[in-house]
């Protein structure tokens, strides 16, 4: 399968790839992948690349807007993408779109989940393999301030049963 560019988007001969468009002006614009396994990745300019994923994978897209006087936005949100025929929702910057997990606003709620992945990190587990319910979890709790419950070797050894069940 060769990767061709049309412009600023990237194309599978056989695989429709979720597309993420990210800019970095340091300092003041900045998207970043947190965490995600890209199928391809592509440096279009000094400021902007874009990252392809195949559906089914899970990411973390983290944005930061700054002015002269500090941060003014902070969000992150966790999608997981979604076959091209499958129904998504629309998110700037990602193309189709996805199915959302988690959105999170402002620096305390990012700082929040930017803990949760380290949690799920620090207990030996890449987040892109993480239960996604526990993703929904997190943004739920958040929504409600409540305290977040850990993603333990436990659950991921019960997500991982559960998901060869799922057709």
């Amino acid at each position: 399968m060769s990767v061709h560019s049309s412009g600023n988007r990237l194309r599978r001969d056989c695989t429709a790839l979720t597309e993420i468009e990210m800019t970095w002006i340091e300092g003041r614009y900045e998207q970043s992948l947190r965490f995600g396994r890209a199928a391809v990745r592509k440096v279009l300019t000094r400021h902007k690349s874009i990252a392809g994923f195949r559906p089914g994978t899970v990411f973390a897209l983290a944005c930061r807007i700054s002015s002269d006087f500090g941060t003014t936005h902070a969000s992150i949100q966790i999608v997981k993408t979604v076959a091209s025929s499958a129904s998504s929702v629309a998110l700037p910057s990602v193309h189709p779109g996805g199915d959302v997990l988690l959105h999170a606003e402002t620096l305390p709620n990012v700082a929040r989940v930017l803990e949760s992945i380290a949690m799920v990190e620090a207990a030996g587990i890449d987040p892109c393999d993480a239960s996604p319910d526990h993703w929904r979890h997190v943004g739920s709790r958040l929504d409600a301030g409540l305290s977040i419950r850990p993603y333990t070797a436990a659950r991921h050894a019960q997500w991982l049963r559960r998901k060869v069940l799922e057709p």
